[in-house]
């Protein structure tokens, strides 16, 4: 398998921070990088847009600090996540301030583009896109996307449902670039399976949410930690995709969490606002996204803590046959 050299001697395990609506802001980027794991945002948390540039400048200045101050550990790289569906109006925009950075790693979701692609290798950026399934995957990779991140069942936010197993089995025939797994992965042990299965790096986004520097109210963070597999539902009632969200947030907003409709606006009936309009609760401001290995969570803690925990188990892990 092929590495690009951006990752040479920049991490302290196998790992890419989950870029997470709402909740990736730069404390937790910057502290993911600092601990050796590939900290990552979505270009639409910085809101208003000029925040982007601000964002990705104090990013680069403190990893800057930190790599001058530890020349031996140094930090990982950082990555920007870019929505390519038409819908976002921000795109372009968003694009130019990745380019005036010169961001090294862009993670695309929601559609593959070429000329998208063609730009950040144009100023010596790499792209991983995230796909569910084989047809997104070869798309992705026929546009020119660098490495692909198999987001499969159990995964956070909008999930695929094909086994990890499978998918990157299958995968694996085909591509032999970078690929990141996604699904359930909340300790150094499972970061070692997927290692082993074949992936290079493991993609972790629900065990973020509680830290410290996650921009997440603290029930939600509460929530992680005291919620496992079983508290999870797979629904497309509140995007009209399929995702994964905790149960508690979902009954917290009056709903019943085991007998959800399928995604349709003309039956909703969530409560009314001034108007009279009827309303839905909001997913990830209302309505929370996790993955189902969030059963290992139980604290609140800084991410370095976190991450130190996933370096410790990841070491420890060793099959007890051999």
């Amino acid at each position: 398998m092929s590495m690009p050299a951006l990752f040479k001697d920049r991490l302290s395990i196998p790992v890419i921070g989950a870029p997470l609506f709402i909740i990736s802001v730069p404390d937790l980027v910057i502290a993911q990088c600092k601990a050796g794991v590939v900290g990552s945002f979505p270009a639409l948390n910085a809101r208003p847009p000029a925040l982007l540039d601000e964002w990705i400048a104090r990013i680069k200045e403190e990893l800057a600090a930190h790599d001058k101050a530890h020349p031996n550990q140094l930090s990982a790289p950082f990555a920007v996540n870019q929505i390519v569906h038409r819908s976002n109006n921000r795109l372009e925009q968003d694009m130019a301030v990745c380019e005036k950075h010169k961001v090294p790693m862009v993670i695309t979701s929601l559609g593959a583009r070429e000329d998208l692609n063609q730009a950040v290798h144009g100023w010596g950026g790499i792209t991983f896109h995230d796909v569910i399934n084989q047809r997104f995957a070869h798309k992705a990779i026929e546009k020119g996307a660098d490495g692909l991140i198999l987001v499969s069942a159990g995964a956070g936010g909008h999930a695929g449902e094909l086994s990890p197993f499978a998918f990157l089995a299958e995968t694996r025939k085909w591509f032999n670039g970078p690929i990141a797994l996604s699904g359930s992965i909340g300790t150094g042990r499972a970061i070692r399976a997927a290692r082993v299965l074949g992936a290079d790096f493991a993609y972790i986004g629900s065990a973020f949410i509680a830290t410290k520097e996650a921009n997440a109210v603290e029930r939600y963070k509460e929530m992680i930690t005291t919620s496992a597999s079983e508290d999870i539902v797979y629904s497309n009632l509140f995007t009209g995709v399929h995702g994964n969200y905790l149960k508690p947030s979902i009954a917290a907003a009056g709903m019943d969490p085991e007998n959800l409709p399928e995604s349709d606006p003309t039956k909703m009936n969530f409560g009314t606002d001034a108007s009279g309009e009827r309303q839905r609760p909001k997913a990830w401001k209302e309505i929370w996204g996790s993955g189902q290995g969030i059963g290992s969570i139980d604290k609140i803690l800084p991410a370095a803590e976190l991450i130190a925990r996933f370096k410790k188990e990841y070491a420890e892990a060793v099959d007890p046959a051999l």
